[in-house]
C-alpha cells in the first residue's frame, strides 16, 4: 500500500481532528472507552476498533487517501510512555 502524504499542517490536523471528535463524542457509549477512533479530517468519516492499526486499516480500506487523526476514546492521548494514561470524562 502506498503511503499517503500529509496535506495539512500539524496544527490544522489537530484542529480538524479534535473538532470532528467533539461532534462524534455524544454518540459514543461507555463501552467504547479505550477503543481507537480513526477519523478522516477531510470527510469526517471514521472507523472504531479496539486495535489502533485495525481502526486505521478499516478507514484506509474505504478511503485510500484518508488524512487520519487517531483518538483513543476517553483518554487525553492514544499512548503513554512511562507513567499512566490520563482519563477524560466519559463520553
Amino acid at each position: 500500500m502506498e503511503s499517503v502524504k500529509r496535506r495539512h499542517s500539524k496544527e490544522e490536523f489537530a484542529k480538524r481532528g479534535d473538532a470532528i471528535y467533539e461532534d462524534i463524542r455524544p454518540s459514543l457509549a461507555a463501552k467504547d472507552v479505550g477503543k481507537f477512533l480513526a477519523i478522516d479530517i477531510e470527510t469526517g468519516e471514521y472507523e472504531m476498533s479496539a486495535d489502533e492499526m485495525t481502526a486505521g486499516d478499516k478507514l484506509r480500506a474505504r478511503l485510500p487517501k484518508a488524512q487520519i487523526w487517531m483518538v483513543r476514546i476517553g483518554y487525553a492521548a492514544t499512548r503513554s510512555f512511562g507513567g499512566r494514561q490520563v482519563r477524560q470524562e466519559p463520553p
